[in-house]
């Protein structure tokens, strides 16, 4: 069974009285422990479906099943504990709160969980993986790009999430830093997370073992 399966999800917004249809129809597959690169231009609806997916936006039409789950009849409330128990999130801008320092930033998700983790020696152990462990006081206007999107992976697996989804995460680095935090997912995938990434860049897409293309506000083999 797909660990994600959307049939003939639609997602049209609308702008007074004129109807914007981003996705037409979109029908994709995960399965478990998948590295899935979703490419594509700007514009072309690759972001929209990555929050739809996880469940940060609702689709017009269609079914989207999440381990077996059909989630178009959840609640706000059902939402927001899948997302924060089985989804992981990472940002191109990061969204790290400007006046909590490393460590912080990284429990944020575990105010709701009711996960039973240890999870400050989870952070603690998760930000000397990537390499943060000096870094762990430090507010982040005191972190380069690089040492921000770690942050934000740490924090994107605080709650040990089964899938983790990444919108441009190497959108605003260095090519250094993008492969530091390329290697980090990588990584990640080989331990059994599933990983759908969105990127226009190829050297990024490069680390994902399947690819689609979006186009039109469709989903093509790559």
């Amino acid at each position: 069974m797909p660990i994600i399966e959307l049939r003939g999800i639609t997602k049209t917004y609308h702008q007074g009285e004129l109807e914007v249809e981003v996705l037409k129809g979109v029908d994709l597959q995960v399965e478990a422990g998948d590295f899935l690169a979703i490419m594509g231009a700007s514009g072309s609806g690759k972001s929209t479906l990555l929050y739809i997916i996880g469940c940060l936006e609702r689709f017009t039409q269609g079914t989207y099943l999440l381990a077996g789950q059909e989630i178009s009849h959840l609640d706000d409330e059902e939402l927001s504990l899948i997302r924060n128990e089985r989804l992981g999130f990472i940002f191109q801008s990061f969204y790290l709160i400007p006046y909590l320092s490393v460590f912080e930033n990284v429990l944020v998700p575990t105010i709701y969980s009711k996960k039973r983790l240890n999870f400050r020696k989870r952070a603690e152990q998760l930000l000397s993986q990537v390499g943060l462990r000096d870094r762990i006081s430090f507010l982040p206007s005191e972190l380069s790009g690089g040492q921000k999107q770690r942050t934000a992976i740490v924090r994107s697996l605080i709650n040990d999430p089964d899938i983790i989804l990444a919108d441009e995460p190497t959108g605003q680095l260095d090519s250094k830093s993008s492969s530091q935090v390329m290697e980090i997912l990588a990584g990640l995938n080989r331990q059994g997370k599933t990983i759908i990434l969105v990127t226009h860049d190829e050297a990024t897409a490069s680390y994902a073992s399947k690819r689609v293309i979006m186009k039109d506000g469709l989903v093509y083999p790559a």
